[in-house]
């Protein structure tokens, strides 16, 4: 098989010839080996999707529960939004679930730094470990 130069120079016309090509059956002829890397990629991305709404959310619990005098409406509504799109991730990817705890874990020591930073308070104020478990975490009923 050659090298598909296409890779480096015009990804999104790669990504199309492979996609014909694999629905075509010419597998012989596809870029397997970046095919691999690319898919890989993809499944690092919904992690990594997963964290960045994690942190967002623990962010704003908290803000929530550190500056109670600041609460808000948009932070209320923030928290739901997070939790919503939490939700519909790890249903559209549920083999996530088994790896809540370890992104919770993730997610939470950028969003103590986070937190810190976006309400005045030293790093320290906040719990060096989460202090949500991760069920609370995306249960509706906590705020």
């Amino acid at each position: 098989m050659q090298t598909d130069h296409t890779y480096e120079t015009d990804f999104y016309k790669w990504t199309n010839h492979q996609a014909d090509l694999l629905k075509a059956g010419r597998l012989s002829e596809a870029d397997i080996e970046h095919i691999a890397e690319e898919i890989e990629s993809m499944g690092k991305s919904e992690k990594r999707e997963l964290i960045s709404r994690l942190k967002i959310l623990l962010v704003h619990l908290l803000k929530w529960e550190y500056q109670p005098l600041r609460r808000s409406k948009s932070w209320q509504l923030t928290i739901k939004e997070q939790r919503m799109m939490i939700e519909d991730h790890l249903e559209d990817n549920p083999s996530l679930k088994a790896i809540l705890d370890e992104v919770v874990l993730k997610a939470y020591r950028l969003a103590r730094t986070k937190a810190a930073a976006e309400t005045g308070l030293e790093e320290e104020n906040f719990p060096e470990k989460c202090p949500y478990r991760s069920a609370d975490i995306l249960t509706k009923e906590t705020i």
